[in-house]
Order: C-alpha cells, then structure tokens, then sequence
C-alpha cells in the first residue's frame, strides 16, 4: 500500500471523509530537508471540504535541521489519484524517504 504523508488539511476528517470516503488510518512521522508556507486557495471545492483560504504548502529547503512534522496515512492507489484530484495545480506530488526509514508522497510547491 502506498503512503500519503498529510502535513495541512488532509488530517481533517471531513476532509478525509468527503475526499476519500473514510477516514485514513496513518501515523506520525517528520520529513526532512523542507519548511512551510501558506497558499491561498481560490478553488471553490476545495475551499468548501477544508473550510480554510489558507493551505500549507511544502518547500525544500534542502537543510537537514528543517523538519515538518505530520502524518503518514495507508492508503490505495485509487486513494492516491483522489488526493491529486483534491491538491490545487500549485502542488505536485512527489515521493520521499521519511525519518522514520518509510517512504511515501508528499505535495510540494511547484
């Protein structure tokens, strides 16, 4: 099963519930090498599941000492293009390597 690591609104679970159609099961895990920062979201969907204008969004720093704590959820293939179809075009999905030796995707700044 892929991992999907959720740092923002995907830990919501009426984000999960309206986007994958259950609630994901995962665990805390720390990515390294990135900081945070905030997007506006102007996509109406999206801004009505999460019911936030602003959404945190991933950029590498390449600095080991940055780290972004959150979640790494199981989820299917299928669950995968869901999260995609969710993410806004400012986003793309990569894959990584976590602390905790597990790997996963995560959506960083284009």
């Amino acid at each position: 099963m892929p991992n999907l690591f959720s740092y923002g609104t995907l830990q919501k679970e009426q984000v999960q519930i309206e986007t994958f159609g259950r609630i994901l099961k995962g665990e805390k895990d720390i990515l390294s090498g990135y900081t945070i920062e905030m997007l506006e979201i102007t996509d109406p969907e999206v801004l009505r599941k999460s019911d936030q204008k602003y959404h945190p969004i991933l950029v590498f720093s390449g600095n080991p000492e940055d780290e972004v704590e959150g979640v790494l959820f199981e989820v299917t293939a299928e669950e995968i293009l869901q999260a995609d179809a969710y993410e806004v075009d400012d986003y793309k999905r990569i894959e990584t390597v976590f602390r905790s030796g597990k790997t996963g995707f995560i959506y960083i700044q284009k």
